[in-house]
């Protein structure tokens, strides 16, 4: 027991004059901490998990905060930091698991398993000696299993079709990049359309090289796609709004209770900067980076903003690394638009489930389907910098043309359809058992879109399967409806695994309204 008296009178006897150096720190409360933490270690009648016991009180603690400071331990860090850093260390496909059993749907070009031969419709069934086939093993555990660092080894056991043995393959993992923007092509003779999914550190570097790609192909005017995007590092959505605003001009500025005001401007050599039209696509989980995006655009009034309200996240994270690899992210300070908004929309500190709810209560008003049922703050009312335009704070940036969501786009049978997972299911399937016939009728993605037509027999199964679940129409116009969606979906997913999200995005944007909006607008030449 003296250890545990001796270690208290440590703590106890801290130096008062060490809290001058760290501001508002109260070093009795921290002391109480410590005191509790050993306390309960040392003394309680059960052994505790001390790592644990660490955690609790880091998320207790953040819980009572804002809803956007959070914690997260070292392996879901790991995980949270991949799709943002740019790159990550693997063997190089995509893949999607059927029958409990790994299916190769894309080899990443000139990545690992491309370099070792290995093809899209391969089945992979062991990595190193470990089956990980017919083992019920989780995606999580599968992914440990192929990822590892650059220059190691990964041997393979694979099924191929036409095959009889195991083939075996040696791949060395190397990194393997990972690309922000989704799909870039020309969505009419004059008009470029790119849809960014996230702001990670490579964002601005991809959307300047697709800006010039599409330039060279004639583009004048870009439709640039936010939908969807959650955000990511404040740097890139500074480098990405770079490519459309003038040198110099304000993107966004932060300011902090201890944090100093900082001021992110364009620079660089913006290949938009002054001339084409921009409109930016957005919708209700449109966030944080991409709001930034949007807001300095809309501020300086270089483009149009078309879609609905976005989520309205205006708190900036500070990532603070813990000694064992997790992370506190700490809202440190707010970011404002250029005409001075702060989009933050409201909420009480330690009321996070409250705040979860936001976008169901923004349904339930009729704010997602009529415009007329939005509540827009007037006490925050603020001037675009160029024409003078009203905007709004508090909330989100509002787009200059509202496009209300259609709630009648799928009925409840096709719903459902898609929440037991059946069309993905069958998808898989399908191009599983015609991947060679598949590729072979249709080496362009623009014949496959001209001509391919979903097979009954596949929406005829997927139908069947969902009737042994007890999920079926209530009468022949739902079933109608239903299969022109179910014929539509099976079509853009089919795209997808046989070529990559860009053919998804060019099937997907015939139907939204949203894209059909833009292409209008540029059409009548505003």
């Amino acid at each position: 027991m003296k250890h545990i008296y001796l270690l208290l009178a440590i703590l106890l006897t801290l130096p008062a004059c060490a809290q001058s150096r760290f501001g508002d720190v109260d070093f009795e409360q921290i002391k109480k901490l410590q005191m509790a933490q050993v306390a309960i270690t040392s003394l309680y009648v059960d052994s505790v998990d001390q790592k644990k016991l660490a955690e609790d009180a880091i998320n207790g603690m953040l819980s009572k905060l804002d809803p956007h400071s959070s914690y997260t331990n070292a392996k879901d860090t790991k995980k949270l930091n991949e799709p943002l850093s740019g790159n990550f260390e693997g063997i190089g496909v995509s893949f999607n698991m059927v029958k409990d059993t790994l299916v190769v749907l894309q080899v990443i070009s000139k990545g690992p398993c491309e370099r070792a031969g290995v093809l899209a419709g391969d089945r992979i069934i062991a990595v190193n000696g470990v089956t990980i086939a017919g083992v019920k093993m989780d995606r999580d555990s599968i992914m440990t299993k192929l990822r590892g660092p650059k220059g190691t080894i990964a041997n393979l056991d694979i099924v191929r079709r036409g095959t009889n043995s195991v083939l075996h393959f040696k791949v060395v993992r190397d990194k393997i990049p990972v690309n922000t923007v989704d799909a870039a092509y020309m969505i009419t003779p004059t008009a470029g359309y790119i849809h960014l999914d996230s702001f990670g550190a490579t964002s601005g570097k991809e959307v300047h090289d697709k800006i010039a790609e599409l330039r060279k192909q004639g583009m004048k005017d870009l439709i640039l796609d936010l939908g969807m995007n959650g955000g990511g590092y404040l740097n890139a959505a500074q480098e990405v709004a770079s490519e459309f605003l003038p040198n110099g001009s304000m993107i966004v500025y932060t300011d902090g209770r201890v944090m100093p005001r900082q001021e992110l401007r364009s620079e660089g050599n913006g290949l938009m900067q002054t001339e084409g039209r921009v409109v930016i696509l957005v919708d209700e989980f449109t966030a944080s980076a991409a709001e930034i995006v949007s807001g300095a655009v809309q501020d300086h009034d270089r483009g149009t903003i078309i879609g609905r309200r976005t989520f309205g996240k205006g708190l900036v994270q500070r990532p603070i690394d813990l000694p064992d690899g997790s992370m506190i992210r700490l809202t440190v300070s707010h970011y404002y638009t250029p005409s001075g908004r702060c989009i933050q929309k409201p909420y009480t500190k330690g009321e996070k489930s409250e705040y979860d709810q936001d976008l169901e209560k923004r349904y339930t008003r009729g704010e997602l389907t009529c415009i007329d049922s939005i509540h827009l703050d007037s006490a925050k009312v603020y001037k675009t910098l160029v024409k003078g335009r009203t905007v709004y704070g508090g909330g989100g940036i509002m787009p200059d043309i509202f496009v209300p969501l259609d709630t009648t786009t799928y009925s409840p049978y096709y719903r459902a359809l898609r929440r037991y997972n059946l069309i993905n299911e069958w998808t898989l399937r399908y191009v599983d058992d015609h991947r060679k016939e598949l590729k072979r009728k249709y080496r362009k993605f623009e014949d496959f879109d001209k001509n391919f037509e979903v097979p009954a027999s596949l929406t005829d199964s997927i139908m069947a399967e969902g009737k042994r679940k007890k999920v079926e129409p209530k009468d022949d116009k739902e079933r109608e409806s239903a299969l022109k969606d179910l014929q539509f979906t099976l079509k853009t997913t089919i795209a997808y695994d046989l070529w990559d999200r860009n053919e998804y995005f060019r099937l997907v944007n015939k139907r939204s309204d949203i894209v059909k909006r833009a292409l209008q607008f540029l059409s009548e030449g505003k």
